[in-house]
């Protein structure tokens, strides 16, 4: 059974960083997670996702001030965030589902955390 738990919110001034992590277990084969944000009154968007391959995927919004990464030996995914801006303001989730990445379609994803709220200030 693949859960997922994520950790690290909290909240931070804009121009900050913060790092969330998401600890994961159950996979038995090959495996996508990604970080998905969903503010409110807004639809849940894509933000970065990576496979046990190596291979990694941004959206627009985030590439260059968010990083994904993936350490399989302790299970963990974490997402690197800089350069917060108000609008990254959300509850974060954790996501996942067997297989390599394809994208970062929510609709691919069927394994989710719990969500952890982010908080960017002026």
């Amino acid at each position: 059974q693949v859960q997922l738990v994520e950790s690290g919110g909290g909240s931070v001034q804009a121009g900050g960083s913060l790092r969330l992590s998401c600890a994961f277990s159950g996979f038995k084969y090959n495996y996508c997670l990604g970080w998905f944000r969903q503010a409110p009154g807004s639809e849940r968007e894509g933000l970065a996702a990576v496979d046990n391959d190596g291979d990694t995927y941004y959206a627009d919004s985030v590439k260059g001030r968010f990083t994904i990464s993936l350490v399989n030996t302790n299970y963990t995914l974490s997402l690197q965030m800089s350069s917060l801006k108000v609008d990254d303001t959300a509850v974060y989730y954790c996501a996942a589902h067997d297989g390599f990445c394809n994208g970062i379609s929510g609709e691919t994803f069927y394994y989710w955390g719990q969500g952890t709220q982010v908080t960017v200030s002026p």
